[in-house]
């Protein structure tokens, strides 16, 4: 079964939505009216609540260009694969099914990625590789990491549960 549409019906439409829109917009300001002392009030800072902790994670399967170069030796649709990402936060710990884990590891090495002691496991030697970034604050520090793989499995050996938040 086709359905269509006509122009008349398109236009009738639109006449009536006019003016809904001039009600549901003057109800719009007249709530946005009595909500603006409540809002000045939140946007107001709030005191020191402790350093800033959060990571702002991202896995791409694929290969992936080095920052900076802006095209490919690849043919294909681009240089960018499939990229997944999270917002790590710790207290409580939040943002994917192992953040606990993950935050434990970070609380175990300082906040640097780069000092998780490695995993002993055997992985596959089955090119697939896996970029993991992870870009934030560990409790008042920035946090800058960005490392590619042979495969998901090297990468969760080097980083344990940190970059496992597809599971």
């Amino acid at each position: 079964m086709t359905h269509t549409i006509t122009a008349k019906a398109v236009r009738r439409r639109l006449r009536g939505t006019a003016a809904t829109t001039a009600v549901s917009t003057a109800a719009l300001f007249a709530v946005l009216a009595a909500t603006a002392a409540p809002a000045r009030a939140m946007a107001e800072p709030v005191g020191n609540i402790g350093p800033s902790t959060w990571l702002q994670l991202t896995v791409t399967r694929g290969d992936v260009l080095p920052p900076g170069l802006g095209f490919s030796l690849r043919p294909g649709p681009g240089p960018f694969g499939d990229t997944r990402g999270t917002l790590l936060l710790c207290d409580p710990p939040q943002g994917h099914t192992r953040a606990a884990e993950a935050c434990a590891q970070l609380d175990a090495a300082a906040g640097d990625i780069r000092r998780f002691p490695l995993r002993d496991v055997s992985c596959p030697m089955v090119y697939a590789p896996v970029t993991a970034e992870a870009r934030g604050e560990w409790q008042g520090r920035a946090v800058a990491y960005r490392e590619t793989f042979s495969n998901t499995c090297a990468m969760e050996a080097v980083t344990g549960a940190l970059f496992s938040f597809d599971a």
